[in-house]
């Protein structure tokens, strides 16, 4: 019989199960319509579909190089070319990963060490906290200011010490929809410069911008591009987050690093999928639209929750819209979005659940990313309470 040790160490001793696991498997427990994880209830595109399908069947479904297929590199150094005129090497400072999660934990690991401290702005997108963590590192918390959540650069300063080893920034910005826009990475910009601080960005939500804001990009501002990874999803772009695929782009003397460990994290990622990407991303038209596509849905939903009790700022980007539930309950967020579950039959994810400690804004992120159907559905069942 194989011997155990009697008590285990957790590396995360107070890490449960990812909230948007939680929310779905109670969604799917009590049959409730699920606006919880972020994920379409829509198709992908066929011709994508059949991009993949051609290049199974003409045998590329072997290991895939462990950059990315350099096709799929070109193709998106051609796109931020032409999207950000900022010029990455598709040798040399692309990356091909198996999701956004992926690329922002190798990118964390390939650079963060014990007793270094990396500033996380929260609400968070719940993995940054756990990979910092992990690295032996120390997440320094600012809280965005509601109800907008804007973030007051004179307070980040004073975060800063000779122990920062990264600052991570989120934009469009999840869960709570916000956009950082110029004078933001102008004073990031400025905080950053003559210090060894990295930037990690999170861009995954990029074409996903409402109400004639437009993407502010690291990519855009040499001077914080030379220190900064950016990562971006083909899955949130493409309908397709099933797929798992995204990337990576950093100067070269991070990218070699980067590079190392990925390596020995995936190695490489879907072989056929890259192919059906490098050609559907030939077509600039499959990247335009998508802004508008999911900004008549997001006003969709808003429309039809209009005459509930709930109250909410227009998300900005993202495929989320949060809504402050303070006219309907005194409940904390968690025990809120059990009991709209369990009642009413409508899952989504409370806000808390991206603070690292407690706190109770009233707050639930509702996923927009849905059928006109599936969103009436969900409107009637909220102005009922």
């Amino acid at each position: 019989m194989n011997q155990y040790p009697d008590s285990i160490s957790s590396k995360l001793p107070n890490l449960g199960t990812s909230i948007f696991a939680v929310m779905t498997k109670m969604a799917e427990e009590h049959k409730a319509i699920n606006l919880s994880q972020g994920f379409p209830d829509f198709e992908v595109s066929p011709a994508l579909i059949d991009a993949v399908c051609l290049h199974m069947r003409e045998g590329r479904n072997q290991y895939a190089p462990m950059p990315g297929i350099l096709r799929l590199r070109e193709a998106i150094s051609a796109n931020t070319k032409s999207v950000y005129d900022a010029v990455y090497d598709p040798e040399k400072e692309i990356t091909i990963t198996p999701g956004a999660t992926q690329a922002i934990y190798a990118a964390i690991t390939a650079f963060v060490r014990e007793e270094d401290e990396v500033i996380v702005f929260e609400p968070a997108y719940d993995s940054y906290v756990p990979a910092i963590r992990l690295n032996g590192a120390t997440p320094i918390s600012y809280k965005l200011n509601p109800p907008d959540f804007h973030i007051d650069w004179e307070q980040v300063r004073h975060l800063v010490s000779n122990r920062t080893k990264m600052i991570i920034i989120n934009s469009p910005h999840n869960p709570t929809g916000s956009v950082l826009n110029n004078e933001d990475m102008v004073e990031l910009e400025r905080i950053v410069n003559n210090t060894g601080i990295i930037v990690l960005s999170d861009e995954v939500y990029e074409h996903i911008i409402f109400d004639e804001h437009r993407h502010v990009s690291v990519c855009n501002y040499p001077a914080l591009a030379q220190r900064s990874f950016v990562v971006f999803s083909f899955g949130k772009t493409f309908h397709a987050t099933g797929w798992k695929t995204g990337y990576c782009m950093a100067p070269e003397n991070l990218m070699r690093e980067f590079r190392k460990t990925h390596q020995f994290m995936v190695f490489c990622t879907n072989t056929p999928v890259q192919h059906a990407l490098a050609d559907f991303l030939s077509d600039p038209a499959n990247l335009k639209g998508l802004g508008a596509f999911y900004q008549k849905k997001r006003d969709f939903f808003l429309d039809a929750v209009s005459g509930s009790r709930f109250t909410g700022i227009p998300a900005s980007g993202t495929y989320f819209q949060l809504l402050n539930y303070e006219n309907i309950s005194e409940l904390d967020e968690m025990e809120f979005a059990s009991w709209l579950v369990k009642e009413h039959k409508i899952a989504a994810v409370p806000v808390s659940a991206f603070y690292s400690k407690t706190i109770n804004n009233r707050m639930l992120r509702f996923c927009f990313a849905k059928s006109e159907e599936t969103l009436k559905k969900a409107a009637d069942i909220l102005c009922s309470i």
